[in-house]
């Protein structure tokens, strides 16, 4: 009567544990079977291989030591010739493993303690396999949970079946928690970890404002208004980017609400951050004047191959645009992707008379022509001697003041300029030791052939060993900023395009590859940019994106009142 109370509490304290900690009775008698087996080894030997088995439903329990079936015995706790075993069972073979009972086990202190802990690791590893099961394919999803303790200011969160966490770089700074507060909070990566918390929660995500507003925008849950972009200064100032797919609704006054009663809902959930709602356009150009309000552009110049632009501004708009420290132009150049450089009027005034006088000094000095000869030739919009010396001659004979005599010469000087200019940097490119084998590559000039030599790059297998990033450059983020690292040919006008054309030019001549697989490692690049744009248009994987860092004075930072109580505005 007693084994049989002992048995059915076995089975009670399994069926409990498994009730409590929320996870299947199986894997509760599975750690008590563990848990037996190392007590086990501990009373008849650890060398000894005990099995034990549970009955999940009387709750018997059943001790074996198996043995290895072998020719020679070495070890008689773990092994059994095979003589020995085929009087036992006639089928064994070498390799086979018999199994003899043991009695009945008697716990002593030191065995129930061990296997007290066996059982509790065992019932840990379930309860967190378990809990990211549940949460890894969260992702992107708003928790609502209550705070548990704050740890060196890391808030530890009790989600119900475990716990998540919320580290301290991921909290709106000034914000405080205690015990027992609720907070709510954006699941952004979920990873199997040894020890602590695997769920990883932000309130500093731009997709963590994005999802607060789906909740109160019921057309953004609808899917009729898109959030397009977020960029957020945490606890300071947000711009976000709405697209409405229905002609008859205003994204902005839809998230904005009633007296905004929605944005105000997403205000006080984000401590106060102001929030800037920009309405999205396809034409850049637009969308970037949009997302730098509240300032006022007088015009722009896009740079589509750098992704940059340059906004002119009115000098009295300058500190609005530039923000607290840059701030205003930086959430807009996140909000964009675009690089942005900001300039007054006066500023830019001052530069194109700068670039109109670099011009007319050039002219004059390769052309050996007067000043207002260079001048004329720099105001129709002529950059270099090679656009004088290969455009039509009637572009040039239309100057007024030229004749098509007068066009005939300049054109024959420009000519004769850049012929000598030739010849001196092939010279150069030989003493440089450069091969004439480069010249034949299609996109190099001579000058960047000089430059290549300069850099070591002198023969065909060399330059088919560079990657696009060794002609042209790239960026990096280090310590938080953006660092420029230039390539051999960044002096150069050579887009990345080009570069890796010139790369594979050489790799073909040079043998590595042939001209049939250029081709096909074209059509595959172009199967995998037509896929980048099939697929869930909801994944929440985050875009870094290169910040523009723009310094204002002091006098400008001061200046800055007027932008902080437009902000305001704007987020009422």
């Amino acid at each position: 009567m007693a084994i049989s109370a002992n048995r059915l509490e076995l089975l009670q304290i399994a069926d409990a544990v498994a009730r409590e900690k929320s996870i299947d009775r199986s894997i509760v008698i599975a750690a008590l079977e563990d848990a037996i087996q190392k007590a086990a080894r501990s009373r008849y030997g650890t060398e000894t291989e005990v099995r034990a088995e549970i009955n999940p439903k009387t709750g018997e329990i059943r001790l074996q030591r198996l043995l290895q079936v072998v020719e020679v015995v070495e070890n008689i706790s773990t092994e059994i010739a095979l003589v020995d075993a085929q009087e036992r069972n006639p089928d064994a073979t070498i390799g086979d493993f018999m199994a003899d009972p043991l009695p009945p086990l008697d716990f002593g202190r030191i065995a129930a303690q061990s296997a007290k802990q066996v059982i509790v690791q065992k019932v840990r590893e379930a309860e967190r396999d378990q809990q990211y099961d549940e949460f890894k394919d969260r992702i992107g999803e708003v928790l609502n949970a209550v705070v548990k303790r704050v740890e060196y200011g890391n808030v530890v969160v009790d989600t119900g079946k475990g716990e998540a966490i919320v580290r301290r770089d991921e909290l709106i700074p000034r914000e405080i928690f205690r015990n027992g507060d609720r907070i709510r909070a954006l699941i952004f990566d979920v990873r199997r970890e040894q020890r602590g918390p695997q769920v990883f929660l932000s309130r500093t995500h731009p997709q963590f404002m994005a999802k607060l507003f789906a909740q109160e925008v019921p057309e953004i849950y609808d899917g009729v208004i898109e959030i397009k972009a977020v960029a957020r200064d945490p606890g300071s100032r947000a711009k976000i980017a709405v697209l409405s797919n229905d002609g008859s609704i205003d994204p902005v006054g839809a998230c904005v609400g009633m007296r905004g009663s929605r944005v105000q809902a997403v205000v006080g959930e984000l401590q106060g951050e102001k929030i800037d709602i920009i309405p999205w356009n396809d034409d850049a150009a637009t969308f970037i004047v949009n997302a730098l309000q509240p300032a006022e552009v007088a015009k722009v110049v896009l740079d589509e191959d750098s992704e940059r632009i340059e906004v002119v501004v009115p000098n009295d708009q300058l500190s609005l645009a530039i923000g607290r420290r840059g701030q205003n132009v930086r959430l807009a150049s996140q909000l964009t992707g675009w690089g942005i450089d900001i300039m007054t009027e006066a500023e830019e005034s001052e530069r194109r008379q700068k670039e109109f006088q670099i011009r007319s000094d050039l002219f004059q000095n390769t052309l050996n022509v007067d000043e207002m000869v260079s001048q004329l030739l720099a105001s129709e919009g002529f950059t270099s001697v090679e656009e004088v010396a290969y455009v039509d001659l009637d572009e040039i004979s239309s100057i007024e003041g030229f004749d098509e005599e007068t066009a005939d010469e300049i054109q024959a000087r420009a000519r004769e300029y850049l012929e000598e200019q030739e010849a001196k940097l092939a010279e150069e490119r030989r003493q440089l030791g450069v091969s004439d084998e480069l010249v034949q590559v299609p996109g190099l000039t001579s000058a960047m052939l000089v430059a290549l030599g300069k850099d070591e790059i002198k023969t065909m297998e060399d330059l088919a060993g560079c990657a696009a990033d060794d002609l042209v450059g790239w960026t990096e983020r280090k310590d938080k900023e953006t660092i420029r690292v230039e390539g051999t040919l960044s002096g150069f006008d050579l887009s990345r395009a080009d570069a890796e054309a010139i790369v594979m030019s050489a790799r073909v001549a040079a043998g590595w590859i042939s001209p049939e697989d250029l081709v096909e490692v074209s059509e595959e690049e172009l199967e995998a940019e037509e896929g980048e744009f099939e697929g869930d248009e909801e994944t929440f994987e985050a875009e870094t994106i290169d910040e523009t860092a723009v310094d204002a004075d002091e006098e400008l930072a001061q200046e800055s009142g007027a932008e902080d109580a437009k902000g305001e505005q704007s987020s009422e």
